[in-house]
Order: C-alpha cells, then structure tokens, then sequence
C-alpha cells in the first residue's frame, strides 16, 4: 500500500504517553495446569484470578500504572489456542473474577490491556469443530483459509497452521466474518472495562485487515490502544498501513540484553539508534523481558540487569516490565515442549520484599513518571566504547543522561550536560562522571 492510499492513522490516545505496564502472563502467575488432559468443556471453574489482586499494590509501589495480561481466555492448553473469545478460562474463573479484577486495578489508577490471539484459533474452538464435522458447508468454513480442492468427507480439513504448530488454525483475514469477529471480541471486552489490546502475532496477519478492523473499534471506543506484536520488518510501513498506535520493539531488546551480555556497547549504540529512526512513525512498545524470551537477569547476569532497566526507562516508548524482573528472577527459554515454563512461574500469594533491583526500578520509573516527554524524546550516543556508553535522550528544554559501564575497572565519562544523579550511582565533578566497576547511573540537568 503506498503511502497515499494509507488509511487515516489516529493519534495515539493521551493517556499512552504516561502508561508503564507491569506485564503478567495469568494462567503460569496463579499456578494454573497449562497442559491439561480434559477438554475444556470438561474443567470446573477454579477462581483464581485473584489471585493477581494482591500484587496491585505492589504495581502501584513500582510507580507503574498499567496491568497487561496475557490471555484470559478458555482455551486448550498455554492460552494462545483460544477455543472461546468470550469467556474467562475456567483455569482462572469466570466473568466476575475478570471483572473484580478490572475493578481493582481501576481503584489504583492502573490500566488494563488485554492479549488479543486473532490469527489462529485453537484446534477445540466450536468453530472449527463444525468444519471438522461438516466439511465446507459448516457455517463457519468462512472463518478458516480452506483450499477444499480434492477433498472428500471424512478426510482431514486442509487448513492453514500458525508457523506449523498443529494446534493452532489459522484464521482467514480476507473474509468479512473474521473481521466481524474480531471487532466482536475487541468491542465486547472494552466494553467490559478494558483499557486496550495486545494484538499477539500481529506480523502475521495482513495490515490491511487491521485497517479494516480497527476504525470500527476506535469508532465505539476511540480512546482504546492498540500494540502489535511485530518482530521484524518494516515496522513503519505496517504501522502505516495498518493504523495501529504501537509495535513491540524486539531489535532494541536484542541489541540491550546481547550488548550488554557480550560488553559490546556498540551493538547497544546501534540498536538505539535504530529505535529513534522508529519514533517518526510511532512510539514503540519497549520491553527487556516478556513472556516468549529469556528473563534479562538471566540473559545479561544479574549483575547488569538494572543496566538493561536504565536504557528501558530512558529511552522513547511505551515500557513494560515482565513481572518478576524487577527482583532479578532468572529463568531461561527453551525451544521444546515447556520451554517458557521458567520464564512464566508461579507467583507467591504476596509480594517478597524489595530488593536492591526493585529499589533500583522504583527509582526508574519514578525518574521517568516525573518526564513524561521521554515517550518520544530522541537518543542521542554522545560517548561509546566497548564496555562504556553515555546516551542523552532530549527535548530542546530537557535531558536526561544514561551511562553504562561493563567493565570490571572504573571509568571516567562525560555528563553531556547533566548535573545531579536521578538512579544508580556515579561521582559527579567538572561535567565528568565516574562510574565503578559495574557501574550505571542515569543523570538529568
């Protein structure tokens, strides 16, 4: 699509550019089974949902304001095989848990985004049972992409798979029925009381379908936000094209935890310097952790984990933590069957107490409360070498300095005009910073 036929893109609602998400993944928080044997028809309700409300206040405490949640909805086993869009996963309870949950977060003055799975279904929704019983006359086939060509009853439906997992169908973006369902879901839900949507595996569903679908949602609810998860491309063009408000920003997250881990602050230059090309278009969706990837105590050690924080909390976007991070938890992805099981554990029934880190990400995000204008404020590398960078992220009336040090000896570095220390530790003199061993501080004038 060029760029003159690109659909009319909103602004991003002005409640974004205050948000910070505390990003939970529910059914591994509240010790649900994720791989089940029964059907889900089959499962008793089993409320614990609530068990995330005792942690609200330590969201709050963190100085962060928004609850993203992963998927809430039934499904089979890990809760991106939706079998129902409309209903809680009896794994975590019913309608009222969900809602006493919103009602909670509200209270405090936290957000809630919502994990939309609107590429594929799950292989135990109704939908695609009816295809699998009736062949091309189900009333939903138009829902699936079905070349039915050569194909006789009782044969397996030729359906389209997501990325080759055979419990995951894909649904087909070309049909006005998806697109009606989805609006359905999205609108169903905001009207419940929901803040937004994470669209998961957004890269995979054309962007003229989220052209289609998102005006009619915005129409009902227009200060809704939606983030797409986008892992590589042309980001602006999908933005563009798509009138989504926001991606998730892999590349930076790639270039903070493997610079770091590898004490080669130039990939961690290039990669900022990659996402400041993006804030023309948008205002990234920033992480150093999630639920898909390795825990960043664990990718860079736990020495550097408030290190990858700095540049999180400094940098332009929409940040989110992965819950657990802010306490240095460790957990590793694996590429086989329970591989994500130790980056999403169970949570104890109460918070622990802080932690060197927690406090360190309270100073943070209260650092970033208190300059709202880094939600689109431009980067600037003003000093690099292999083991030491100063990045400057400024408006023409303010700036903040973040400064990194990896290596095992002091260093002197420059304060590119900042003063006094917002976080971390450094010894100011003279317009010179001095940094320990291991060091990080974040500066501002």
């Amino acid at each position: 699509m060029s760029t003159d036929t690109a659909p009319d893109r909103p602004r991003e609602p002005a409640w974004v550019e205050h948000v910070m998400w505390w990003h939970v993944y529910p059914l591994g928080f509240v010790g649900a089974d994720v791989r089940p044997d029964t059907p889900v028809d089959g499962r008793p309700v089993d409320h614990r949902l609530g068990g995330i409300e005792p942690w609200l206040d330590h969201v709050v405490d963190l100085g962060l304001n928004g609850l993203l949640l992963g998927p809430v909805f039934a499904s089979s086993t890990h809760g991106y095989d939706t079998v129902d869009h409309f209903r809680i996963d009896p794994r975590l309870g019913d309608d009222a848990d969900f809602d006493h949950l919103v009602a909670a977060a509200h209270e405090r003055g936290v957000r809630v985004l919502l994990d939309g799975v609107f590429n594929h279904v799950g292989r135990e929704h109704p939908a695609f049972r009816a295809v699998e019983e009736q062949g091309p006359d189900a009333p939903t086939a138009e829902l699936f992409a079905i070349d039915w060509s050569g194909w006789s009853p009782g044969d397996d439906v030729p359906v389209g798979l997501f990325e080759g997992h055979d419990i995951l169908v894909a649904l087909d973006h070309e049909r006005r029925a998806t697109e009606d369902l989805v609006v359905e879901v999205m609108t169903h839900w905001l009207a419940r009381g929901v803040d937004g949507w994470r669209l998961d595996a957004a890269y995979a569903v054309p962007a003229t379908f989220w052209a289609r679908v998102l005006p009619r949602v915005r129409e009902r609810f227009p200060d809704a936000w939606f983030t797409g998860e986008v892992i590589h491309g042309d980001t602006a063009a999908f933005v563009r094209d798509s009138t989504i408000d926001s991606t998730t920003q892999y590349e930076l997250w790639q270039g903070i935890w493997h610079g770091i881990a590898d004490g080669n602050c130039f990939e961690l230059a290039h990669a900022v310097e990659r996402h400041d090309a993006l804030l023309v278009a948008q205002a990234p969706s920033t992480f150093v952790g999630n639920h898909d990837v390795t825990r960043i105590a664990s990718a860079v050690g736990e020495r550097f984990a408030a290190h990858a924080a700095a540049v999180l909390f400094t940098v332009a976007g929409t940040p989110s933590v992965w819950a657990g991070d802010e306490y240095g938890w460790t957990g590793v992805k694996e590429e086989r069957l329970g591989g994500d099981d130790a980056v999403r554990p169970e949570f104890p029934a109460v918070p622990p107490e802080p932690v060197e880190l927690t406090h360190a990400y309270e100073a943070l995000v209260a650092l970033r409360r208190r300059n709202p204008w880094l939600h689109r404020a431009h980067t600037d590398v003003v000093h690099l070498t292999n083991t030491a960078i100063v990045l400057r992220t400024a408006t023409a009336e303010h700036a903040v300095v973040t400064a990194l040090n990896l290596a095992d000896d002091p260093v002197d570095l420059p304060t590119a005009g900042a003063t006094h220390v917002e976080a971390g530790g450094a010894d100011v003199q003279n317009g010179t910073l001095r940094l320990q061993a291991g060091g990080w501080a974040v500066l501002a004038d």
